[in-house]
């Protein structure tokens, strides 16, 4: 059972804001019977819903992967006429967003769905999904300062727990370094943040993996879909992170 915006606004009725103002306006029918009360809650599955007698079917559930390039926003939509992540999902007509967020300046592995608890199961802090980027910074970290990173390290909002960092290239004419560090925290902007905190800047900042789905060759601004094994796994992943957390540490 769901709340009856949320299912309009997913089946592409509306936005959740406009689908209750038809509500509340008594555009809106549950079988057969007007409904006008926000949050009541429906079965998609069982329910027949019109708006305007207009039957609404539930949409299918769809899981993307997006290879987002840099300068493109995290979002269905941008006041400021930025590009944003669902202008390059062509083809796709169910109302999707995004798991988790890239920052602007950030590109790399984006997934994208119409499951809220699939977004939410993946999400959750409690969950420790990892994710890996490919993190290119200014100057060459010495050891001791990805140490540091790896047993965490303190920002403005606490602690990160600890992270999987290892030198992918180093650069001695450019004075860079390309990193790969795995993390399983979703704070914002929390890579560069932790990057800034070893005096190591991030120049350019690639998400190559989630849980253990990798982006490979997936061309900058292209979209597949996930296939059943890997959303499966992702759902496994999290729900191990998950068992992990509620675990009780036995005392030695």
């Amino acid at each position: 059972m769901e709340r009856l915006q949320k299912i309009l606004a997913q089946a592409g009725v509306a936005s959740r804001r406009k689908c209750e103002e038809m509500i509340l306006a008594g555009k809106v029918e549950v079988n057969g019977e007007l409904v006008t009360t926000l949050g009541t809650k429906v079965d998609p599955a069982t329910d027949i819903i019109k708006v305007s007698g207009r039957l609404i079917r539930g949409e299918n559930k769809i899981y993307i992967m997006f290879n987002k390039p840099k300068g493109v926003i995290t979002s269905a939509s941008d006041p400021k006429g930025r590009k944003v992540v669902t202008d390059y999902l062509k083809g796709i007509t169910e109302r999707v967003y995004p798991v988790g967020r890239l920052d602007y300046d950030t590109e790399g592995l984006l997934l994208l769905t119409n499951d809220g608890d699939f977004a939410n199961l993946l999400t959750h802090p409690k969950h420790h999904v990892p994710k890996t980027y490919h993190a290119t910074v200014k100057g060459i970290p010495h050891g001791t300062a990805l140490d540091k990173l790896k047993a965490g390290i303190k920002l403005e909002d606490g602690m990160t727990a600890p992270a999987e960092v290892e030198y992918k290239d180093i650069d001695e004419v450019n004075k860079e370094a390309v990193i790969s560090i795995t993390i399983h925290e979703g704070r914002n902007r929390q890579v560069r943040r932790m990057f800034d905190a070893i005096s190591h800047p991030v120049i350019r900042l690639k998400r190559i993996s989630f849980g253990d789905i990798m982006l490979q060759n997936l061309k900058r601004g292209s979209y597949r879909h996930l296939t059943k094994d890997e959303i499966n796994h992702l759902q496994q992943i999290a729900k191990a992170g998950l068992l992990k957390e509620r675990t009780p540490r036995k005392e030695s």
